[in-house]
This record gives structure tokens, sequence and C-alpha cells, in this order.
């Protein structure tokens, strides 16, 4: 009896009290003041037998306050790392990779209609779909984007856990171990699913549906089995074969009671191939129609390649104009292909840097300005912004239809469908231009910009005004020709021309198409044509003396390509080894 006041006296007791009666009883009260306790009398019998049963029934509120309380530690732990791991993810995207969101958010335009929202729902994951694209639209903004990436991957790391703590808990006896398991487990699909975004093909959907697999799972846990046999076709429909994950988790909870829904789901797939989508490859519908943006073909595990993710970047950068960015970045990190060189070399002459530089940076040959026509969505964007620039209005509305038509998932691009709209905007076609802005006002951040443009629609004098559209219609050919890349260097000396033609005083040339006109004709060896020109140069490059690249061509030239340490003979000497070579 005399360790009673010990074991109370941190919620405030009284001694225990004799009492006279018969027979001897000890008397205890607690504290009225004492803070959340209830004032009441126990009487305790002095007897050995029952001491310790009623000791632990005084001592019942203590010990239901410290179980609460290891509760609350225990639940702030675990969401202090989800908090961690959030704040993680966000500086993942928005400081080391914002790149990437752009390069996500340019190849897709997200309608705000209900035709959009039922396009996607008319195939197996298009609810997963719709939903990743609803969020990647917000990739626009860098920081709203990668903010939205965090709560997705923090909300899959919740969901995981809890997933765990009932799998876990029918297995294991100690709750605590249980607790830990499923926290350190928790994050692995996040940070797998992260990494296997390192392969941009891979569409944002894909995280969309684990999500959405995990959280009908944890709905659907105390319902019956029988139940999924409407579950699993709808959920298929939704969310695409990542309704697998679904399947797989109530086999492991339901043990072999629930072996046949893994037969259910795939007669599922196998009767919409046969009755809704022949026109698929069984392929497609069995792995996923918009987990991945190249059909028929499997994510890469090879992260985030650093080369790969620096040409993403300096397109990025191009598509933002940050032209200072992309030269001090090129003096830092080489990538030696024809779209690093065609964005270096645009940076430059935006610089009017390039008649200096161009040969202090890696030139991948006679296509490192522009290059040719390539079917794909990605290597023909530098050059048809080159294009833009320059003032071949028709040349860049060309690449950025034949790059948004190389989409190999059939979306619409945002980026693209404004550049188009642009071009027909200077051309005077009108109409058709029309039909771009109407699916831009449909988006949530090209509308501001679609709504401007509409009302300019027809307005000659506002359009000539424009500092952008204006200048273009200056600059652009006005007699049509044949196009012909092989002779691109004559096109750049045709459109400097031009400007020489049409303009109201010096301000008027078109400098950038002679730099790209000096510097095609280098890159060719063609320098003949370089010696015959250079007047231009000092007549209308509005240089004070000849460029630094230029004394370097002119000094190669007359030592015959003899000048150690000349970045121009280094460059022709690779070129003819190459030529060799081949």
């Amino acid at each position: 009896l005399a360790t009673l006041p010990q074991q109370e006296a941190t919620i405030g007791c009284r001694l225990p009290v004799y009492d006279a009666q018969e027979p001897p009883l000890w008397t205890w009260q607690p504290e009225a003041e004492a803070s959340g306790l209830p004032v009441h009398w126990v009487t305790v019998p002095h007897r050995p037998g029952d001491f310790l049963l009623e000791c632990l029934v005084v001592s019942e509120n203590c010990y239901n306050f410290a179980a609460f309380m290891r509760k609350v530690i225990a639940q702030c732990w675990k969401w202090g790392l989800s908090v961690l791991f959030g704040i993680g993810v966000f500086l993942f995207w928005y400081v080391a990779y914002p790149h990437a969101l752009s390069y996500q958010e340019q190849y897709q335009l997200f309608l705000w209609t209900g035709d959009y929202f039922w396009e996607r729902l008319s195939v197996p994951g298009g609810l997963a779909d719709w939903l990743g694209e609803f969020v990647v639209q917000f990739y626009y903004v860098e920081w709203l984007g990668a903010l939205l990436l965090a709560i997705l991957f923090v909300s899959l790391q919740r969901i995981t856990g809890t997933v765990l703590m009932i799998l876990f808990s029918e297995k294991m006896v100690s709750r605590r171990t249980v607790h830990v398991i499923s926290v350190i487990f928790s994050f692995f699909p996040s940070l797998f699913l992260i990494w296997l975004m390192g392969d941009p093909s891979v569409l944002l959907s894909l995280t969309v549906a684990v999500i959405l697999a995990l959280a009908v799972f944890l709905l659907m846990r105390h319902v019956n089995i029988g139940f999924d046999l409407l579950t699993i076709p709808v959920l298929y429909w939704l969310i695409g074969p990542m309704a697998w994950l679904y399947v797989i988790l109530r086999i492991i909870r339901w043990s072999w009671k629930h072996v046949w829904s893994a037969g259910w789901m795939l007669a599922v797939q196998l009767m919409a191939y046969a009755f809704l989508l022949p026109q698929w490859p069984l392929q497609s519908v069995m792995a996923g129609m918009g987990y991945y943006r190249v059909p028929l073909r499997w994510p890469s595990l090879t992260g985030y390649d650093k080369d790969m993710y620096e040409l993403i970047r300096q397109d990025y950068l191009v598509r933002n104009e940050r032209w200072d960015e992309i030269v001090k970045r090129a003096g830092e990190t080489q990538v030696r292909t024809p779209f690093w060189s065609n964005c270096v070399n645009l940076a430059l002459a935006e610089k009017r840097l390039l008649a200096d530089r161009m040969f202090d940076f890696y030139q991948s040959g006679a296509d490192a300005l522009i290059m040719p026509r390539t079917r794909d969505l990605t290597s023909m964007l530098p050059s048809a912004e080159a294009f833009w620039h320059l003032g071949m209005v028709n040349s860049a509305q060309r690449y950025m239809f034949d790059t948004q038509e190389s989409i190999l998932n059939g979306r619409k691009s945002g980026r693209c469908t404004k550049r188009i709209a642009e071009c027909m905007i200077v051309n005077g076609h009108y109409q058709t231009a029309a039909k771009q802005i109407g699916l831009l006002k449909k988006s949530l951040f090209y509308r501001a910009w679609a709504e401007e443009a509409d009302a300019m629609l027809g307005d000659e004098a506002k359009i000539n005004a424009h500092p952008v559209y204006g200048r273009l219609r200056k600059l652009r050919y006005q007699e049509n020709f044949l196009y012909s890349y092989e002779e691109i260097d004559k096109m750049f000396g045709l459109l400097f021309m031009r400007s020489l033609e049409t303009g109201d005083g010096r301000q008027e040339v078109n400098k950038m198409a002679l730099d790209y006109f000096m510097g095609q004709m280098l890159l060719k060896g063609n320098v003949q044509g370089f010696q015959q020109y250079m007047g231009w140069v000092q007549q209308y490059g509005g240089y004070r003396q000849m460029p630094l690249g230029y004394q370097d061509v002119a000094r190669c030239i007359q030592m015959r390509g003899n000048v150690p340490g000349s970045p121009y003979a280094t460059y022709m000497q690779r070129i003819m080894e190459r030529r060799s070579a081949e």
C-alpha cells in the first residue's frame, strides 16, 4: 500500500487515510483541482489479494492518457515524414526539373469541355488519363505543377501505408512492428514512380491509376467479394489494366477465396478487346493505352539521363526565350547533337553573338543551325523557333504542324497550336487561325492569349502595329518558291535581301538572317561564298570591327587551315574526318 501514493502522485493524490470501520479499510481521494480528472472516492479493502486489481482501476485514467499521447506522437511522426517527403518532391520538380514539367505540358492541350471528357472516357483507362491531363495542364505554372505533384505523391504514400497496415496487421502480432514496416515500405511506390517518370514518355495517368486502384481497395475492404463481379469491369474501364493491382490486393486479403477474380479480370479484358476495342492492338488493351506516350512500347528504367534532360532544358529555355541562360549553360554542359547546336546557335543569334562565338561551341555540321524535317515530337522544335524569329513564317508553321502530328498518342499540343495560330495571323489566314484560337479558348492557361488574338483577327492596322507580328510581316517572303533544305543558305540570303528591299532605314535590316546566311556557308565549308559576301557584313552587320569568329575564319583561309587552336580549323578537320569515314 505504501506504493499507492507514489504511483498516483503524478495526477495529484492525497495519502490514504485509515477508517476505523470493520473490516479495516484504506480510503483515498484525488485532488479536486487535478486538471482533467474527475473527483471521486475510492475505497480499497485491506486484503492483499484485492489490492492489485483495485489499484489498476485507480490508475486507468493515467494509463489511457499515456497511451493517447503515444498514439499522437506516432501519428505526428508518420505525418512529419510525409510532409518532409512532400517538400522533397516539390523541390525536386520545381528546382531541379522544371523543364521536365514544361516538356509534359507542351504535348497536350486540356480542354474544359464535356466532349473532351467523354472522348477520354471512351477507352479503358479514360478517367485516369483525364485526371492525369487535368493535373498536367497546371505544369504551365511551374511552382503550381510541382505543388500538385507533391500532393499527388504524398497521397500515394499515405494510401500505400494504410493498405500495408491492413495487410500486415493480419500477418503480424506486434502492432508497433506493423506501423514501422508500413511506414518504411509506403515510400517505395512513390519513389519508384518518380524514378520511372525519368522516361519522358511515361504519363501521369499511370500514377493516378495506381492511386485510384489503392483507394478502391480501401473502400471495398469490408464489402463482400461477390461485388467484384461488377467492380472489376467498371474499374478496368476507368483506370485501365492497373485494375490488376486491385485484384491482386483482394486476393492477398481474402486468400484462395478470391482467386477467381484474376480469371474474371482477364476475361473482362479479352471481352473488351473482342467486342468494344477491335481496332486496338491486343497489347494495348492488356497493358494500357494511356500510361505511355509511345504505343506498343515499354518504359525504360534508365532514370533521368543527364544528356537527354539537358536537351529538354535547352528547349525549355528556348521556349521561354531565356537566351543568356542558354549561352551560360552551353559553356558548362555540352551535348553533341544537332538539337543542342540549334538551341545554342539561336541564343547566340538573338544576342548578336553568332558571328563572334559560333565555333566556340560544338557544331554538329550543316544541320547545326536548322535541322532537316524529322518526323518526331521533339527534334524540329528549336528549328521551328529559329524559323519564327528569322521571319520564315511558313517554315515555322510547317515544322510546328509536323511536330504536333508526330505526338504518338494523338494529343494536340498547346505550344504548337499557339504557334500555328500566330503563323496564320501573320500570313493573314484568319479563318484557319480562328479554328486554332477556338481550341485555345477552351483551355485554361492559353485562354487569355486566345481571346486577345481573336479580337485582333481581321484588324490589319492592329496586327501591323504589333511588335512581333508586324515585324514578321515585313521580314517574311512575299513570293512563293520551292523549299529545299540543301539550299537553306540561299534561302537565308534571299530573306536578308528581302529586308533590304522593304527596310525603312538600317534598323529594319534582318541581321539575324545575315548571320545565319554567313554561318550556314561556313558550316558547309563554302569559304568562297563567305569571302564573296563579307561586304554585306561590313555594310549591314552593324559591327564596328570584323567579328572575332570571322577573323578566325579569315586566318584559316590565309593559312590553309594550319592555325593551331583555331575553333574553325578544328571544326573543319572534324567534318573532313567524318566525311572520309563515311
